[in-house]
């Protein structure tokens, strides 16, 4: 990863969990944080072994604090994750699929969850047992920070 950023100043990436054998013998998904221009993301990368070498197969980024809440993987498997610092999130949905919780530093948090399903309902449930379709983009949020980056 770091050969893709050799000439970049001010660009670095630490791993945070990484998984083998998710949806099937020789895969593999990667959590990873990136900091470039003083700014953090967080990424899932999903992999599969071909001929001994691993091969790169799909990406979903997020930013901390953005309005996207989420986000899924446009092909199989279907991978949906996203960036959460809210401690009352006690679990996450995709569909019928209960996310992994990653607890990453100080209050942040990233989920995924695979499904087998594409365009499933996301779900948060509180501690107090509440239960919350979350929407991928918060447009409220999104209005009012003119939020308009790719990630």
């Amino acid at each position: 990863m770091l050969e893709m950023h050799l000439d970049e100043e001010n660009y670095s990436y630490s791993l945070v969990e990484k998984q083998f054998n998710i949806v099937h013998e020789d895969d593999a998904i990667a959590v990873f944080k990136e900091h470039k221009n003083q700014e953090e993301k967080i990424f899932i990368a999903y992999f599969e072994k071909e001929d001994n070498q691993w091969e790169w197969k799909q990406t979903r980024g997020s930013k901390w604090d953005s309005p996207v809440k989420w986000s899924s993987m446009n092909d199989e498997p279907y991978i949906y994750s996203g960036a959460i610092n809210d401690y009352s999130i006690a679990e996450v949905y995709a569909g019928d699929e209960r996310a992994t919780i990653i607890d990453v530093e100080d209050e942040k948090r990233y989920w995924f969850a695979i499904s087998p399903v594409k365009d499933v309902k996301v779900k948060i449930v509180k501690t107090g047992g509440t239960e919350e379709i979350i929407e991928e983009t918060n447009h409220e949020e999104l209005d009012s920070k003119q939020y308009f980056e790719e990630i």
